[in-house]
């Protein structure tokens, strides 16, 4: 790992682009920011790379930051907090890069071109008819395009005043290896022969994304680029560009993608239908589409955080529940990995399980009231909520199982386990099971202490088995044998609740035997 001096202030970013809701790949990647600025008591940015307008969509950029704010990622710096470093919209920035762009130019290391779509598209058909399968605007071609390297500077001028497909491109040196050198990839080498003449300013005034990242990294001080291995390849353009500016580059870490659930190929939008799991932290709607999100399929910010972390990064050892404050402490870039991560939903739904357990039932009642509302279910005291949290927490995955898992404290059931009951029921022991119902009738405390004697003293009193009567208790109680434990259920419920299911039952299930 790159080593980090006592004077540098580590200072890093998190630079979505508004085109469409933040992808959970990139809450991970935003994690990885944050954790590595707070491990060294750094600055944590958020930027937003709003450039390419033609695919701003409205709303994604509110979408980014709520998004974060749930998982409680929380800026230093950015367009919500400000900062010394500001705009931190590339939109408000225009004419930064604009200078930036000249410099280029007046040194030596960009040119202006001129190539309208048509100029552009007839270039790749003779690189195709030439067997250039994979053609691009570079060392091979710029020579016979329009641009300022084939004109004189009266052309060059009359081009600007006409000002029509002004773009900027990069002037890529040709026979170089371009070195990078990766935190997580080790020493990463580029011919410059692969590389492109990259635009980068735009006709319309706006830069590209590899101009604005160079000019804002520097700009703001960004001491290391934390990103997705999907940014590797242009790197070799960015660390070109940083030598032609003369400016010192910051430390580099591509992480590892995050793969679909078959292992191949990276985790999309589309897999989250297609495999039925959230990719969103949030729900999203995508014109007649709408993509469910971690938070409204009943998911706790924590948990998600906990199975993002471990997905291309561990912690040195088997330690798997982990506190943000924890990861903060723990965490560090050289044990990324290098191998893309296989997204596994039954994990991240046993870490919700886990965090369910480990929340105070209190912090948990609003999202279960929630849930209560969506299914039509009111009338509950936040107490009974609470007893239900507490019975239930350790059998549910999400937030709605706390409903579609135990219907049974909210209504009467209207189905029963019948396969089961005739198993387990036997007429001869209807005296028995009209006894114990007398027996807590009889209760002056409803508690699971006094329930628990009543039931489990008569059935040693009597040389009965649990297995005889318990299922059927619970059957006439619940509807099922599936639940947490009889005894605090029959209390939670409470005794007018229980005798009147278990008369009903006892009157009408027999008949099914």
């Amino acid at each position: 790992m790159t080593a980090i001096s006592s004077t540098e202030s580590v200072r890093v970013r998190f630079a979505p682009s508004p085109t469409g809701p933040l992808h959970i790949g990139g809450v991970r990647t935003a994690l990885y920011n944050y954790l590595f600025a707070k491990k060294h008591g750094g600055t944590f940015i958020l930027r937003i790379e709003d450039t390419d307008q033609t695919r701003y969509v409205e709303g994604a950029e509110k979408y980014i930051q709520d998004a974060l704010h749930w998982f409680g990622l929380h800026f230093d710096e950015g367009p919500e907090q400000g900062g010394d470093y500001g705009p931190y919209r590339q939109s408000e920035r225009k004419d930064l890069y604009k200078k930036y762009a000249e410099q280029l130019i007046k040194s030596g290391h960009a040119y202006y071109a001129f190539d309208s779509e048509q100029d552009l598209e007839a270039m790749r058909e003779r690189e195709k008819a030439k067997g250039n399968h994979t053609p691009k605007y570079d060392a091979s071609v710029r020579h016979s395009m329009k641009n300022s390297l084939n004109m004189s500077e009266a052309e060059v001028a009359a081009h600007l005043e006409k000002g029509e497909n002004v773009t900027v491109r990069l002037l890529i040196p040709q026979d170089e290896n371009v070195v990078i050198k990766d935190i997580v990839r080790g020493e990463v080498t580029f011919s410059s022969n692969e590389l492109d003449d990259k635009v980068i300013l735009k006709n319309d005034g706006m830069p590209t994304y590899h101009l604005a990242n160079i000019v804002d990294d520097h700009s703001m001080a960004i001491t290391h680029v934390i990103r997705g291995e999907e940014w590797l390849s242009s790197t070799a353009h960015h660390v070109l560009m940083y030598r032609f500016f003369e400016w010192t580059a910051p430390a580099f870490a591509h992480l590892p993608l995050i793969l679909k659930p078959t292992g191949k190929g990276k985790l999309s939008k589309r897999d989250g239908a297609k495999f039925g799991f959230p990719v969103f932290p949030m729900e999203w709607k995508d014109g007649e589409d709408l993509f469910s999100g971690f938070k409204e399929d009943g998911f706790l910010p924590d948990a998600v955080l906990n199975f993002l972390v471990l997905l291309g990064w561990n912690p040195g050892d088997d330690t798997e529940m982990m506190s943000l404050e924890e990861m903060c402490k723990a965490f560090s870039l050289d044990r990324i990995v290098k191998s893309g991560a296989r997204f596994d939903f039954d994990k991240a739904k046993w870490f919700n399980q886990q965090y369910f357990i480990n929340t105070p039932n209190a912090d948990l009642l609003v999202m279960v009231k929630d849930v209560l509302v969506k299914y039509n279910v009111d009338g509950l005291t936040d107490d009974f909520i609470s007893g239900v949290i507490e019975l239930m927490k350790e059998r549910v995955d999400v937030a709605d199982d706390f409903y579609n898992n135990a219907t049974f404290f909210y209504h009467e059931p209207s189905e029963y386990d019948l396969k089961t009951f005739r198993k387990k029921y036997k007429a001869e022991n209807a005296e028995h099971f009209d006894a114990i119902l007398a027996g807590l009738e009889g209760l002056d405390t409803w508690d699971t202490e006094a329930i628990t004697q009543v039931i489990k003293g008569y059935i040693g009193d009597n040389g009965l088995s649990f297995g005889a009567i318990l299922p059927v208790v619970r059957i006439y109680i619940t509807g099922t044998v599936k639940g947490p434990d009889l005894f605090p259920t029959l209390e939670l419920l409470g005794r007018e609740e229980v005798i009147a299911r278990w008369k009903k039952n006892a009157s009408q299930l027999p008949e099914s035997v």
